[in-house]
């Protein structure tokens, strides 16, 4: 009887962990999406600044 008791309480535990675990993941998941909400707001298309720069990078220079 003494085994089962301990795989008992073993288990609880386990589920306990489990659930912390699922819930800082839920945590963290919230996090990254309101700082990707954040950020989609701060890089809106209103918010750019349009320039007439070519994007592309410069051709090196010849010796």
């Amino acid at each position: 009887m003494y085994e089962l008791d301990l795989l008992r309480m073993r288990s609880a535990e386990l589920r306990r962990e489990a659930a912390q675990e699922r819930l800082a993941r839920e945590v963290a998941r919230g996090g990254r999406a309101a700082r990707r909400a954040a950020a989609a707001l701060r890089s809106a298309p209103e918010a750019e600044t349009h320039t007439d720069r070519p994007r592309g990078h410069r051709l090196p220079r010849t010796a």
